[in-house]
Order: structure tokens, then sequence, then C-alpha cells
């Protein structure tokens, strides 16, 4: 995510990414189960790559559950990081990025340069990184919600992994983040510390505020953390169109994002009524937050919670279908 989210993230986008050097082919696909034989024979096979955040993962499901069994496609949804998604499109492994963090670079050389990729419009899903504590930090020190005072509470914030400074907890190594350049250039006595993945992240975040541990991180919205555990967001300087084109001179917070389909080039030409429906989807944060906390917490597979989701808003995708 362009941390997502910068996006550009999420930033999520929640805003440079690690792809960890994996390769498309060499990535687990998940298959998901085909139309039912009886209903219409297969409309084809749409790849929708699965990037490693859980509100990811709800939009594809839906997206996914409806090309199955609304339109009978079969469809294949290989889990990879979003850089290495984007390679999928020159390679034809992957069909459709359902929820894209700004990720300009990745714009530029893969729909402008290579001509292998196009835009599908918005998700309706507003996207925003930045950077928390848990509520009870900011009911304890209500002035802890300005950056200009973090320093001062720089201690609290130390761990064994961030030395003689206090941390910045991040969470999967491949999300984009402007996180290094705001503490340099703003001057903060921080490190940034890579959780690993999205689930420690939120377990650290949970943790810090039942127990009233301190912990300072990186978040995005949309998310269904923010209906479980209440958060304060950090102010940082006032984001302005521009202040984070150099990644190495940011410093301003993230800016708020529209997020995008992103589909390949070929699959926008041919891919008929699936590529009609993906360009059509759109919904709200909180339909997202709906099946990502039914995945997430309430033992649902990714599949059942679409379903779910599906069967209790007809109105909604209907919309969403050709014609």
């Amino acid at each position: 995510m362009k941390f997502r989210l910068v996006a550009g993230f999420l930033v999520l986008g929640m805003a440079a990414a690690g792809c960890g050097g994996a390769k498309v082919d060499n990535n687990p696909t998940t298959t998901a189960p085909k139309a039912d034989a009886g209903s219409a024979s297969s409309a084809g096979t749409v790849k929708i790559a699965i990037n490693p955040w859980v509100g990811y993962s709800a939009s594809a499901n839906v997206v996914a559950y409806l090309l199955k069994n609304e339109l009978h496609y079969n469809v294949e949804m290989p889990e990879l990081k979003e850089e290495v998604s984007w390679e999928g499109f020159e390679s034809g492994a992957v069909d459709v990025v359902i929820e894209n963090w700004g990720h300009d670079d990745l714009k530029k050389k893969y729909i402008d340069e290579k001509k292998v990729a196009v835009t599908a419009g918005s998700t309706g899903n507003k996207g925003i990184i930045g950077w928390y504590v848990p509520q009870w930090m900011a009911d304890k020190y209500p002035d802890i919600t300005d950056w200009k005072n973090l320093n001062k509470y720089a201690d609290m914030f130390k761990t064994s992994e961030s030395g003689d400074k206090g941390q910045l907890l991040d969470g999967d190594p491949s999300y984009v983040t402007n996180d290094a350049a705001l503490v340099k250039n703003l001057k903060l006595n921080y490190k940034v510390v890579t959780g690993g993945s999205e689930a420690a992240l939120l377990k650290s975040a949970t943790q810090a505020q039942e127990q009233q541990k301190a912990l300072l991180f990186y978040f995005w919205t949309p998310h269904w953390f923010f209906n479980k555990v209440k958060l304060a967001r950090v102010k940082l300087p006032d984001y302005t169109a521009g202040c984070d084109k150099d990644p190495k001179k940011v410093a301003c917070d993230y800016a708020e994002l529209d997020l995008d389909k992103i589909v390949s080039k070929k699959f926008a030409d041919s891919g008929g009524k699936a590529y009609e429906l993906v360009k059509n989807f759109s919904w709200t944060n909180e339909d997202q937050n709906a099946v990502a906390d039914d995945i997430t917490n309430n033992g649902l597979s990714a599949e059942q919670a679409a379903k779910k989701w599906v069967e209790a808003n007809t109105a909604k995708w209907q919309a969403w279908i050709p014609k």
C-alpha cells in the first residue's frame, strides 16, 4: 500500500515499495472455487492479485464472488506484494489490482511508459495514512498528538529494537511509506522499526491500548480496526500538493487518496463483462470494513465474508453488473 500508503499506500498508499525480490511466477496462488458447472460454462479466467492487507482482500473477494456467481468466470488470486503485482501486467500473470494506493512511480512505468496497464476508476474508498497512538496516551498526554511535541516523549517509546531513540512502528516491509524521511526531516529522535506484517501491527496496537503501553505507529483507513480499538492520530505538518514529490525531502503528512483500480491493457481491451464489472465496482469505507471485520474477527473465510456482504447488499452490487 502506499504506505501504504505513501501512497504513491495504503501511501494505505495505506504512500517506495520493497518487494522482497519476489517474482510473479513464484508466488502462491489462491484459486477461487469455480462457478457451478450446472449454471453455465466458464466465461474465462480473471487473475486478481491479492496484496497483503485485509481491506484489499475484502474488495478482491467481493469482486471475485460476483465474477464467479453472476458472470460465471473462473478467478485466480495470486498472493503478491504491490510492486510485483504491477510486474504481472506485463507478464500476463495479473489482470487486476483492485486497490491501488497512489504509486505514481508505478503508474508512470507501467501505464505511461510500458503501456501495459490502465486505470479503471475509483474504488470509492478514501485512503488516509498517518501516525497514531493508543487513545489512552492522548487522554493522559493531550499534546502528544502534535508532532512538535514527540521528541519530548521519545523516551517513553524506546524499545530494544530502537535503542536510544523512540520507536515508530511500521507494518509489512513491502508497504511504501515516507516515515524514515519524515523522522529525519522533522528532526525527530525516533527510529522506524518494521513490525513485519499487518497482523503484528494490529497485535501491538491492541496490547498498547489494553495494557496502557506506549506505542507510536503507522496506520491507515479504511480499516475495521477503528471499530474495535480507540486510536488517536498524530498531527503532522499539513499536506500540500507536491510536498511529497521528492521522497528524500518529505516533511509533510500523507495525502488523502482516492483509491483506484488498475488493470492490464489486455484485460481492458478484451476482458468483456469481467472488465466492465471491475470498472463499475465502487463501494464505501464502511462496506469494506464490514467484510474485513468478518474475515478477521468473525471466523469467516474471505469468500464467506464476501458472500455475506453480497447477500445483504443486492441493490449496490446489481448496479455493477454489466447489462
